[in-house]
């Protein structure tokens, strides 16, 4: 594929993404999932996972870091910087609009009731986006993930500790893994730690 023609399928897959997703980035990640792994073939499941672990984990807007480090790893720095302009671009111009008449949208009815509705649907997005990635570290059959799964779960919601920590201590568990021995051989039902 030409260059050109790769970076405006770039740009014109992040803008409709941005365009047409509401709520924010937890929900445009299973979009960027569908367009970039199952669609284009940019990018391989595994490779996706992990993106969007560093874009969870880094500071700013989930969509734009995720488009960010698409952008990069599709087509190096021209590309991430074509991602972040599709990404942001959409809601610029919804902003600008919104704003502008503003005094008109603040006290409808119908705006009102179409945002509750929405709500519900980022919901329902947010709860796939958990199963997916959830079941995908699953497949792996490692005990570490499972542990660090249901451990950063339990401390989250059962014991109310900052995500900022348990995101902290998930990036050291996993560079310690990949470091100090995350080829050990498989056990004896097919899971290894």
């Amino acid at each position: 594929m030409k260059k050109s023609k790769m970076y405006w399928q770039l740009f014109i897959s992040t803008f409709q993404l941005s365009a047409f997703t509401f709520g924010g980035g937890f929900v445009i990640i299973p979009l960027m999932r569908e367009k970039f792994v199952e669609k284009l073939h940019w990018l391989e499941e595994e490779e996706m996972l992990d993106l969007t672990a560093i874009a969870q984990s880094a500071p700013g807007a989930i969509a734009v870091n995720a488009s960010i480090l698409v952008g990069y790893r599709v087509a190096g720095v021209l590309g991430a910087l074509i991602t972040v302009v599709g990404t942001v671009l959409p809601p610029l111009i919804t902003l600008s609009v919104i704003s502008y008449f503003y005094a008109a949208f603040r006290s409808s009815l119908i705006v009102s009731l179409v945002m509750k509705g929405m709500g519900a649907g980022v919901v329902a997005v947010i709860f796939d986006v958990v199963l997916t990635m959830g079941f995908s570290v699953l497949k792996e059959k490692r005990l570490l993930y499972l542990a660090v799964l249901l451990g950063a779960f339990t401390a989250a919601f059962f014991f109310d500790v900052n995500v900022i920590l348990i995101i902290l201590v998930c990036g050291l568990l996993g560079a310690a893994d990949t470091l100090y021995g995350g080829q050990r051989k498989r056990g004896w039902s097919g899971w290894s730690i």
